[in-house]
């Protein structure tokens, strides 16, 4: 499960990191879910220990927080442009959850099972 979890959700951030080159900042974004497809290919290998999912998982939920817009208009998946800086700023608070959520669930499929 691990495996195949692993390598879909690197496949689709690595495809995040490519509808990134046209964005307004591409020097963030580009990385941020490069990052995510890294650790994603290190869970596939079996490299990297539940801790460094963890701590990443940690780092996305900060940077969500921070970038959640302080009035939420929602995220308008019916259109594609920008109808407000509060509807982007959702919508990249919401790729920095989705980055959070699968940290965890990586940390929590990498973690060893206790010997007794």
């Amino acid at each position: 499960m691990r495996k195949t979890l692993s390598i879909i959700f690197g496949l689709l951030f690595v495809l995040f990191a490519a509808f990134q080159y046209n964005d307004p900042d591409p020097e963030v974004w580009i990385p941020i879910y490069g990052f995510a497809a890294v650790a994603c290919f290190m869970a596939f290998a079996g490299v990297g220990q539940w801790w460094f999912f963890g701590a990443m998982a940690l780092l996305y939920v900060i940077a969500a927080w921070y970038q959640w817009p302080s009035v939420f208009e929602g995220f308008l998946f019916s259109e594609m442009g920008m109808r407000s800086m509060n509807i982007e700023m959702a919508r990249e608070a919401g790729g920095l959850a989705i980055c959070a959520a699968v940290m965890v669930m990586l940390a929590v499929l990498m973690r060893k099972p206790l010997r007794r």
